[in-house]
């Protein structure tokens, strides 16, 4: 398989990874504030020692799996934007650097969830606070911007626009994305 077709095939991965993040989003974590600034941290430990399988699951999802095809994606990418060197080695840059933030902001996430399901039965309130900080260091990282992947999609854009590799109209799209 070429590295083009693997990255098409990581592509599709952090697609999925999306689509079923945001289905477990608008499903089971809205009811508890996740996706607003309204995050009820003591209902989230309370549904963490109900169901911590569900919350792994989701964080390894959205950011393990992603992050790690992201990494292929970027590479493949970046063999395939060749034509516009120096644009090429800041894209693959920025694109390793997000693909590590959202990996970091992964791990950070379940070891929030299996620290704070350790620490429910004993103490709830010290399991929220807990769960609430590292839920802001999770967010800093990368779960609640999208600094980092701003800036890839618009080095993207404009080393597929040097490159001649992108149509005018996802080259525009691409640009207003990435800024």
């Amino acid at each position: 398989m070429t590295l083009s077709r693997i990255g098409g095939l990581a592509a599709l991965i952090c697609a999925a990874t999306y689509l079923v993040g945001f289905a477990l989003l608008v499903t089971l974590l809205a009811p508890l504030g996740f996706g607003t600034s309204q995050i009820d941290p003591s209902a989230v430990v309370a549904f963490i020692d109900a169901r911590p399988g569900v919350m792994i699951a989701w964080n390894t999802t959205i950011y393990v799996v992603n992050a790690l095809a992201l990494v292929v994606l970027v590479v493949a990418l970046a063999h395939r934007l060749s034509p516009a060197p120096g644009w090429v080695d800041v894209t693959r840059g920025f694109g390793l650097i997000w693909a590590a933030l959202v990996l970091g902001a992964g791990m950070i996430a379940n070891v929030a969830v299996e620290r704070a399901a350790a620490l429910f039965a004993e103490d709830p309130v010290a399991a929220a606070d807990l769960w609430a900080v590292l839920h802001a260091i999770e967010l800093g990282l990368g779960g609640g911007n999208e600094i980092a992947g701003g800036i890839w999609i618009l080095c993207v854009s404009i080393a597929a626009g040097r490159a001649g590799r992108l149509p005018r109209i996802l080259h525009a799209l691409g640009l207003l994305t990435g800024l």
